[in-house]
């Protein structure tokens, strides 16, 4: 529904010594990562709802189950205010790519903590952490359109 999101499942490949999972391969996509890094996020937590003006986000979760929140907030998108929600990670790991201007917020809806590995197309704060955080936090913003409900 919401335009360059893409969810997908991730397949899990089991044999005697555990699993392995490809969680991005290049030739499935035109979306380049620049970096990487790994959060936890423990039960009941709210991440979010932020958004980027230019960076996308490229998630990974597979420990821990996320309410995952997705709002559309492209003026120019027919889709413009549009809400979705997805249940991620543990028994339905997932890939998630949400592109700048779609805010974006996930609770931890399980025990233990979750952990999600993210892959964005931007570095943080740029080359040498030296630029302002490409963010828009409406966690904060009192008259925010975008709540989280639990």
């Amino acid at each position: 529904m919401i335009n360059g999101v893409e969810v997908r499942k991730l397949k899990i490949y089991h044999d005697t010594r555990g699993w392995l999972t490809e969680i991005y391969r290049q030739d499935e996509t035109n979306y380049r990562p620049v970096m990487a890094y790994l959060s936890e996020t423990k039960p009941g937590v709210v991440r979010g709802p932020h958004e980027h003006k230019n960076q996308s986000d490229f998630f990974v979760f597979l420990a821990g189950k996320f309410k995952l929140y997705l709002w559309e907030n492209r003026k120019n998108q027919k889709n413009y205010r549009k809400f979705q929600t997805f249940i991620v990670g543990g028994k339905n790991p997932c890939s998630v790519l949400i592109p700048p201007g779609v805010v974006h917020a996930y609770q931890c809806v399980s025990q233990p903590p979750g952990l999600i590995v993210n892959f964005p197309n931007r570095l943080f704060m740029g080359k040498g952490r030296k630029q302002k955080v490409d963010e828009i936090r409406w966690e904060v913003d009192l008259k925010s359109p975008f709540i989280v409900k639990n």
